[in-house]
């Protein structure tokens, strides 16, 4: 079974470096026949230098190396289409990121961006299309009863009776339900009810592992009170070479998804809310210091304008630095164009009774603390464009929950609030394109949370293109 598996995933590897170099071939003859009108003989019949061949396999090894750590050679089969096809769009864009830098480095004229767009088109639905060519076919296959993995279920709760009947409602998914494994309790009849059936008890397992074919044993037994059965299975599992799956949620988190780790030989379940790839995050960094270089360049002129303005109407520093709080916690000085008096912080304290926002934050509308070129900068958020330097330095984000003042971190009283400091904070987020000091503290902490749950480099885009109008209506902004 093994050596089948390892050739089966050798073979896709070969097959998935041939999808992607025709991919770049095409690509290459769409772009030749449009600029030079070459037939496609023609084109074929072009020399290639041996510098060319070279860097046309050091590609393919990083392409490779990008749809591997994308998880595209795991096994597919407990996961559905979607999910599949989602990996192969981010390896692919990636991938295209990858020959973009590449480009640049060995100065190749030819992958301009038109390419990139058309290479990475051309890849992702060819790659795509043969990806779900061979679910087809391997789902066929296994219908008919080949390439099947035979499962035996430990435990007789919900939960593990909810797990079998997702398991045989797949068919093409080449499972075999064996049944199930359980001493007599009386919360055994809901098994009896669903028309599943216990093959053996705990002390008979060893024996029925020994004469019946078992290629995987699902564990949904609970976590602390039968912790000796799960480790005397698993020894069992270890022993006889059998795949073991444990349900990962034995805590029973709501957010919180799982991952294996391994730490000086030992392996590890780590859990993460948020995206914990390499690539969303290797993407979004690039995103950072792409757009933050590029809006620093373009908006120099409105810089140096609001700092001039700014020393001109009112003593005291052009940049207003404070501390506030980042990444789980982390402190960090912000940069903003000072809008206030230079003695602002002292007298808040005289001001709270003012404050006209729910929570923990402290905003009044008509703050007597802010210049009059201050009420501009604020209205207009030129005040927040010095925040780019904060994301160049890796201290904040382009999009992400705003970076809070340690006084306001200290009026928090929900710890579901807090999961918010688990993401790097950023210039713009949901909060600022819905309403911004129009919304509640409860519904602004919400907003946060939403956008973590649904993160992609999608929705930042999103949310940076409605920030460009929200400036412009100036909502909600004080």
């Amino acid at each position: 079974m093994n050596e089948r598996h390892h050739l089966t995933i050798g073979l896709l590897k070969l097959f998935d470096l041939v999808v992607v170099l025709l991919a770049f071939v095409l690509t290459t003859f769409s772009i030749v026949k449009v600029e030079h009108g070459l037939s496609l003989m023609s084109f074929l019949s072009i020399r290639t230098k041996v510098s060319n061949f070279a860097i046309l396999v050091m590609a393919l090894l990083i392409c490779h190396t990008v749809l591997q750590i994308c998880g595209l050679y795991r096994s597919r089969r407990l996961s559905n289409r979607r999910t599949e096809m989602l990996d192969v769009v981010k390896a692919m864009a990636l991938n295209t990121a990858c020959f973009l830098a590449f480009a640049f480095f060995f100065t190749i004229q030819m992958i301009t961006i038109q390419f990139l767009g058309i290479f990475w088109l051309l890849s992702t639905v060819l790659l795509c299309t043969s990806r779900l060519l061979i679910r087809s076919i391997a789902g066929y296959v296994r219908v008919g009863g080949r390439d099947l993995r035979y499962m035996l279920v430990l435990g007789t709760n919900p939960r593990a009776i909810e797990f079998a009947r997702r398991l045989l409602a797949s068919p093409e998914r080449g499972y075999r339900l064996l049944g199930f494994v359980d001493d007599d309790w009386p919360g055994m009849i809901g098994l009896k009810r669903a028309g599943f059936k216990v093959v053996s008890d705990y002390a008979g397992l060893a024996e029925y592992l020994r004469r019946n074919v078992v290629d995987e044993v699902a564990i949904y037994l609970p976590f602390g009170s039968f912790y000796q059965h799960s480790s005397e299975v698993a020894n069992l599992c270890e022993l006889h070479g059998i795949t073991m799956r444990f349900n990962s949620d034995v805590f029973g988190l709501k957010t919180a998804r799982w991952r294996a780790e391994e730490f000086d030989g030992d392996q590890y379940i780590a859990t993460y809310t948020g995206s914990s790839e390499l690539w969303p995050k290797t993407a979004k960094r690039l995103v950072d210091i792409i757009g933050a270089s590029a809006a620093l360049l373009v908006f120099s002129p409105i810089l140096i304008a609001a700092a001039i303005a700014i020393k001109l109407t009112s003593p005291g520093p052009v940049f207003f630095l404070q501390s506030r709080i980042g990444l789980n916690k982390r402190h960090f000085k912000i940069f903003k164009f000072r809008t206030m008096v230079p003695n602002a912080e002292r007298l808040m304290a005289v001001l709270e009774k003012r404050n006209e926002v729910s929570g923990p934050v402290f905003k009044i509308k008509n703050d007597p603390r802010i210049t009059t070129i201050g009420k501009f900068l604020r209205r207009s958020s030129i005040d927040e464009l010095p925040q780019l330097l904060n994301v160049l330095r890796g201290d904040m984000s382009l999009v992400g929950p705003r970076p809070l003042p340690v006084r306001d971190y200290e009026g928090f009283n929900e710890d579901w609030q807090r999961r918010r400091f688990s993401v790097k904070p950023g210039i713009t987020c949901l909060w600022q394109v819905n309403g911004r000091s129009g919304i509640s503290f409860d519904q602004w902490m919400l907003l946060d949370l939403q956008y973590m749950d649904e993160w992609s480099l999608w929705l930042d885009l999103k949310i940076l293109a409605k920030t460009v109008p929200a400036v412009f209506r100036g909502a909600g902004a004080a």
